[in-house]
Formats: structure tokens, C-alpha cells, sequence
């Protein structure tokens, strides 16, 4: 691994404390080390699974071996985060973990937070008995809004903060400052907290939609076994969130609504919902390397948020503006066989879950950017192209998928430690400049590319189809039916 002398970008004078310890974790707590000054003495890893025991008792940090629940997560949280003290910081990188209630705990005590998922409880994602309004990302967001609402400033808490949701955020902010100037606009770049100002520039832009569009390129060694769940990152969160109705922020152009699309009846009604699962819904996207390409409309937090705060509205409060906003992820090879396997055992997940870590995987990248659509020069794409020999020259312990990840979290955690008094916050609202400026080192290649494409091209032409070919950028012609 190349040497560099990397920057310390403050120090966290409490405890710090992780929540989970899988792919995720093992591949922040290099980033954290790296870039913080800390106590190690008072960080502690909470998670039930010894697998990664190892890299922890090489640094002489605690290990608790339990699961964090609803019912016991003050009791077991609380003398974690304030042991010593000083003000602490709770890194929530765990699957069935109310991120909700753990901001709230973490706020009463004064303790920094930041999560990658607003996560509920165990038992939500495959509640029967739930209708799928009430599964969606959206009701989750909801509840995070309305936490918000209740108890506004305060200590940072700073939500949904990965790549996607999180970077892809500072991406959009940047690709559109990147397009304004090469459409010719005469415009000043709004102030970070000028909501109102970054939705009138899109608007003026001309953007029509944006997707989240993904290629995972790296490949294993070995051929996947059958009857087993392989993928380049968290198992259990791509499965969960697969199955949740697929989401997308819903646009102010579209004249078209897919049959089985439902709207929601509260909030901010920024988005929309499918009666079927996301990782089993394709959608036409583009990115640079493969091109055209399928990808599933897996619900995410940031296709609603992003959606939500490009909107404009005028006196009366009608929105007049609005892009389209969804993923279009076209994950790694074995993942998407894992998924047709699964979705072909009538949605039963294989019982042997796996990531795939940097040893495993030979070669490939992921391509992870933001495709913003519709206007005068038709389509942009802004990323990062992150290969997997370069993940693994810049940080230990994960492949190029965590890398984009991990380094959303540290970015994150700079911010929130730069502004700790800014209550509850979406990577919407943070300075993206900042955020890249401290995530950039670790995201290999970051480019723009302009393409002519669009969902009509390159369609096979055999047969009728329901398509508005006066609209390309209709979801009419994206949803692949």
C-alpha cells in the first residue's frame, strides 16, 4: 500500500463507538485510525458476529458480542458513549438498528452520529403485515423528518451518509455547477443551506431527471457457487433493501404512471412507489465505460431527497418543478446471478450470505455516478470510476465498492466534527465541497462525460412497444416492461 502522509482532520475528545463490524466497518476503522486523533482506549465495536475479531484485537479495541435492539440499546449504548468523557461519537454501520432512536439517544447525550441508511428495527423490511406504503424508504425518511421537526438544532447527527445514499449528493451539486457552465448560464453557485437557490438552478439548467447510475465490474477468482448470496458489499442490506418496493422520485415532466404506482397521501409527496420489488425492476440507464446498460430500480434513500430538495415551489406552495430521481444499479456479475436465483426461489434468500473482499476479487471497478438528463446537451455523467487495484493501493481491508462507502463516512464524520451544533442534517444540506474535498483521495478517477444516448437508442426494434417517442426522457421509455 502506497505511503502518503495523510491529513488529520481533528480529534474526537470521547469515546467512539461503531455499531457493526462487517465489510463496512472493517474498511471505516482504517479511515478513522488514519485521519483522527482518538482515544483508542475508549472506542469500542459493537456487533454479535466474532468473524472480524481478529483486526480488532490487533488494535487492543473492546468488542461487545451483542446485537443492538430496540430494547436494549440505551442500557447497552449509553456508558459506551460517554465513558471517559469529552464528546463522543456513534458510528452506526449496522443492519437492524433504528437509526431513528439511536440519533435521538445520541443527541440527548451529546454524542456526534452518523449512519448510512435511516435503518429500522429488525422485522421491518418483511413485515407481512405491512402494506408497502409503510415499507418504503419514504416512511422511513419520514420518521427521520419529523425527528427533525420535534427537535431541531442541537448536536449533529448526520443521516444516510455511504456513497449512495450520501456522495452522490455532492456529486449532483457538482455535476450541475459543472453543466451550468459548459450550457453558458450566467449564475452564482448558491450557498450550501440556499435550498431554494440549488432548485431554481436545476430548474434553470433544464435537468429533467437525474439517475443514480452504477456499474460493479469486479469479478471473483472462482465461479459462484449455487445456493449462495455473493456480492461486493452488505448481503443482508442489498436483500432488504431489494425487496422493498422500488422507489424513484417522481418529476414534474412525467406524463406517464406505470399501473401498479402508487403515491403516497403525506409529507412531502416527492416520490412515488412500484407494487414489486426494486431488485427486480430494470430500468435503461447509461455510464461511460460499458455504456448503455440495464440496471434495478432498488429504492434508496437518496432518490426521494435528492428529488425533495431540487423542488420548486411557488407562493401558494405548488410545486412547479420537480427531476425524477432513482438508482439504476447494475451490481457486480455474481450479484446479479444471486438475484435471479433468489427472485426464482420465490424471493427466498439463499441460506449462505457472502462479501466478496479484496482478496477474492481479481480485477474490475466500480463506476459510481450521477447521470443528469433532459437538457440542452442531453445527458451528463459524473462520478467516480474507482478500479479495484486502485482501492487497494489507498486503503486496507476492502474492495472498491467500500472504498466509496467508507470514504462517504469519513468525509462525513469531518463535517460533523467541523459543525457539531447542526441538529439533524441529509448530505443534501452538508458543503459538498468540503465533503469531496476530504472524500476525493480515496475515489480514483472523478470525470465528467457528456453522451447523446437515450432510453430510445439502442432498443432492439423487433417488436411494438408503449414508448412517447417525442419525450426520450419519459420513465415511459426507462422502465424496462
Amino acid at each position: 500500500m502506497a505511503e502518503k502522509n495523510w491529513p488529520i482532520y481533528g480529534e474526537i475528545s470521547g469515546p467512539v463507538v461503531m455499531i457493526g463490524f462487517g465489510s463496512i466497518g472493517r474498511g471505516t476503522l482504517p479511515l478513522i485510525e488514519r485521519h483522527f486523533k482518538f482515544d483508542k482506549a475508549r472506542m469500542t465495536v459493537v456487533d454479535p458476529s466474532g468473524e472480524n475479531r481478529k483486526l480488532l484485537d490487533e488494535r487492543g479495541i473492546a468488542v461487545v458480542n451483542e446485537h443492538v435492539t430496540k430494547d436494549n440499546y440505551k442500557k447497552l449504548l449509553t456508558p459506551l458513549l460517554t465513558k471517559g468523557g469529552g464528546q463522543g461519537f456513534c458510528v452506526n454501520l449496522s443492519v437492524d438498528t433504528g437509526s431513528v432512536d439511536l440519533m435521538r439517544l445520541c443527541r440527548k447525550l451529546g454524542v456526534l452520529y452518523i449512519d448510512t441508511v435511516v435503518e429500522p428495527w429488525l422485522g421491518f423490511y418483511f413485515d407481512a403485515e405491512a402494506d408497502n406504503a409503510s415499507r418504503t424508504n419514504y416512511a422511513l425518511r419520514e420518521t427521520l423528518l419529523e425527528e427533525k421537526r420535534k427537535h431541531p438544532g442541537g448536536p449533529t447527527a448526520v443521516s444516510t451518509c455511504g456513497a449512495n445514499p450520501g456522495m452522490v449528493s455532492w456529486f449532483v451539486k457538482q455535476a450541475l455547477v459543472n453543466l451550468g457552465k459548459d450550457i453558458g448560464l450566467d449564475f452564482e453557485e448558491p450557498a450550501t443551506s440556499d435550498r431554494e437557490g440549488w432548485a431554481k438552478l436545476m430548474k434553470k439548467v433544464g435537468v429533467k431527471g437525474v439517475h443514480i447510475a452504477e456499474r460493479d465490474t469486479q469479478r471473483t477468482k472462482k465461479p459462484k457457487p449455487l445456493n449462495v448470496f455473493w456480492n461486493t458489499w452488505s448481503v443482508e442490506g442489498f436483500i432488504s433493501e431489494g425487496l422493498q418496493p422500488a422507489e424513484l422520485g417522481w418529476g414534474t415532466h412525467e406524463k406517464w404512471m406505470p399501473k401498479n404506482a402508487r403515491q403516497h397521501k403525506h409529507g412531502s409527496k416527492a416520490a412515488i412507489f412500484l407494487e414489486q420489488p426494486g431488485a427486480n425492476t430494470r430500468v435503461r440507464t447509461w455510464c461511460p465505460t460499458p455504456g448503455p446498460q440495464y440496471g434495478f430500480l432498488v429504492t434508496h434513500n437518496e432518490a426521494i431527497s435528492i428529488a425533495d430538495f431540487f423542488t420548486v415551489t411557488n407562493k401558494k406552495g405548488k410545486v412547479t418543478y420537480r427531476p425524477t430521481c432513482h438508482y439504476a444499479y447494475h451490481p457486480c456479475n455474481d450479484a446479479v446471478l444471486s438475484l435471479h436465483e433468489m427472485f426464482g426461489a420465490a424471493g427466498k434468500a439463499q441460506p449462505v450470505h457472502h462479501v466478496l473482499d479484496e482478496n477474492e476479487l481479481v480485477d474490475g471497478s466500480d463506476e459510481l455516478g450521477v447521470l443528469l438528463y433532459g437538457h440542452d446537451l442531453n445527458a451528463y455523467w459524473y462520478g467516480s470510476q474507482l478500479s479495484l487495484a486502485e482501492a487497494r493501493k489507498l486503503a486496507p481491508n476492502q474492495n472498491a465498492t467500500g472504498l466509496q462507502v467508507t470514504s462517504a463516512v469519513l468525509a462525513g464524520m469531518v463535517w460533523a466534527l467541523e459543525n457539531p451544533n447542526s441538529g439533524i442534517v441529509e448530505a443534501d444540506e452538508m458543503d459538498f465541497q468540503r465533503c469531496l474535498e476530504v472524500q476525493m483521495p480515496y475515489l480514483g478517477p472523478v470525470k465528467g462525460y457528456y453522451t447523446e444516448w437515450t432510453p430510445l437508442a439502442d432498443r432492439p426494434g423487433l417488436f411494438p412497444e408503449d414508448i412517447d417517442e417525442k419525450d426520450p426522457w419519459q420513465f415511459r421509455n426507462i422502465l424496462v416492461r
